[in-house]
């Protein structure tokens, strides 16, 4: 059943070139935003997030704008500086008369100086890096090779040329001599791909690098017990800390695949295993932050957990509890779900909506999450009641009694609610069932049950007992010796 979804009201659309709709956020008192929060991590995630968000939030554009040409600036990605400059001419469009804001060249000029010298050097490091290749591929050095198409993998992903970075990390594959290459390989294409936000190619690899872990970990507790080592032996709590540090990304990268998916129980599940934060490593910085783990976790969780599960699993989980504590209201969101505060839960997530938004991987996916939570917090506050005023329940949600009315008619609908509406007294009132209708039917039920299972066991016995009788073996057959000295086979019918 398709399930329509209620925009925010607080939410404008932004009227792009691209048919792809986009939303105009507020941030104010009643939605604050930390911007600093989103510059303090690494690598080209950064400077895509605040792209995404340029456009969205005409109100932080120009900082925003000025942050990430500073980061720009210090890449080899050309096109990247110029998608940056089209997101700041989108926002100056929303933005308008009534608002207006100052043009880029104002803010800082067009260094085409160092476009030119940036696309010199990609032009020159390209063709150091392919003669390489075709040198060690003529003297047919294995591993050589494999680190040539590496560093070109690499490249072209520094370049935002995701496709033939892709396509060197598939030949590095062929030159890979032992599990840690494929581990490495592995762990390189999921970065790549979680940079591309590719969802769908995500599992594939995750399948390819787990054999590769299980092998490379092997590896290092046989070297322990080889008789000669070249190296250290490691110790069993070094070994379980690496392998914690390959299975902790692998997780997160599972968790993200699912839920660019929309498979939001799976995301839950992959979100709260992974491991401390030191154990990601520089994706902690790079792909996703802490807190970000702890917003999607959450937000799926209560979206497709039941309260004993959520408890189990989110608030009593020693590990996510870190990553909770890097967004503190992530944890008031939870605490007042699980008392019952359907109001303050739905509060928390209107003023942090436009941090939620304006989240590359999250954002696609606000709406549906919110409305499954609104969803699952009115099927448990109506479970206790036989019958209760629709004045009464919009109050404990902060709604009018006709939105209200509104959404418990679609959750009826959808078989959600074992309810009726009452339009004229205003009451939601649970369907009543004959309780001793409901025990005779299920006593006739069980009773069908036993006399199938017993019909069943019955003829499985008799093909057993068939089954022996014709395996049964049959005494030798004697023979006669005649006058004629031939040997007759006796007459079995005399």
């Amino acid at each position: 059943m398709d399930i329509e979804i209620d925009e925010p009201e607080f939410i404008a659309p932004l009227k792009t070139t691209s048919n792809k709709r986009r939303y105009v956020l507020p941030i104010d008192d009643a939605h604050p935003f930390d911007l600093d929060a989103l510059g303090s991590g690494a690598g080209r995630t950064v400077v895509d997030r605040l792209i995404y968000l340029i456009p969205t939030c005409p109100t932080i554009a120009t900082q925003a704008f000025q942050l990430a040409v500073g980061r720009t600036t210090q890449m080899r990605d050309t096109t990247l500086y110029q998608n940056l400059l089209y997101a700041y001419e989108q926002a100056v469009a929303v933005a308008g008369t009534g608002n207006p804001l100052p043009a880029w060249n104002e803010l800082t000029p067009f260094d085409q100086s160092w476009v030119d010298e940036t696309n010199r050097k990609n032009s020159e490091e390209k063709i150091k890096l392919e003669v390489e290749l075709k040198t060690y591929t003529s003297n047919m050095i294995k591993e050589s090779i494999r680190m040539a198409h590496r560093d070109l993998a690499e490249f072209h992903r520094s370049m935002g040329d995701y496709q033939t970075a892709l396509k060197h990390y598939a030949k590095l594959r062929e030159y890979c001599a032992t599990s840690q290459h494929v581990l490495d390989m592995c762990l390189s294409v999921l970065e790549l791909l979680l940079e591309q936000r590719n969802y769908a190619h995500i599992p594939t690899y995750v399948f390819k690098a787990e054999p590769a872990l299980d092998a490379t970990t092997n590896s290092l507790r046989n070297s322990n017990q080889g008789p000669t080592a070249t190296q250290a032996p490691l110790g069993k709590e070094k070994i379980a800390a690496e392998r914690e540090k390959v299975q902790s990304k692998l997780d997160l990268a599972t968790a993200l695949s699912h839920l660019g998916q929309g498979a939001y129980e799976k995301a839950a599940g992959s979100f709260l295993k992974i491991g401390p934060i030191k154990a990601l490593g520089d994706w902690a910085k790079k792909v996703v932050a802490p807190s970000d783990i702890a917003i999607y976790g959450t937000l799926c969780a209560l979206a497709s957990y039941p309260r004993s599960a959520i408890k189990s699993h989110v608030l009593n989980n020693a590990s996510f509890s870190v990553y909770i504590e890097q967004e503190p209201y992530v944890r008031e969101v939870v605490e007042a779900y699980m008392a019952s505060k359907f109001k303050t839960v739905l509060d928390i997530l209107e003023r942090n909506s436009t941090r939620h938004m304006v989240d590359i991987h999250l954002s696609s996916h606000v709406q549906n999450l919110v409305h499954l939570i609104r969803s699952r917090a009115l099927v448990l506050y109506f479970q206790p009641f036989a019958s209760i005023k629709l004045e009464s329940m919009s109050l404990a949600f902060g709604w009018t009694p006709e939105y209200l009315e509104q959404q418990i008619v679609g959750l009826i609908q959808a078989g959600e609610i074992q309810a009726r509406v009452d339009k004229q007294n205003r009451i939601l009132q649970a369907k009543r069932t004959d309780q001793r209708a409901a025990l005779f039917a299920r006593a006739m039920k069980a009773g069908s049950e036993m006399q199938a299972t017993n019909r069943k066991l019955l003829l499985r016995m008799r093909l057993q007992q068939a089954d022996l009788v014709i395996k049964a073996p049959t005494k030798p057959q004697q023979s006669s010796l005649g006058h004629s000295g031939e040997i007759h086979q006796s007459d079995p019918y005399r």
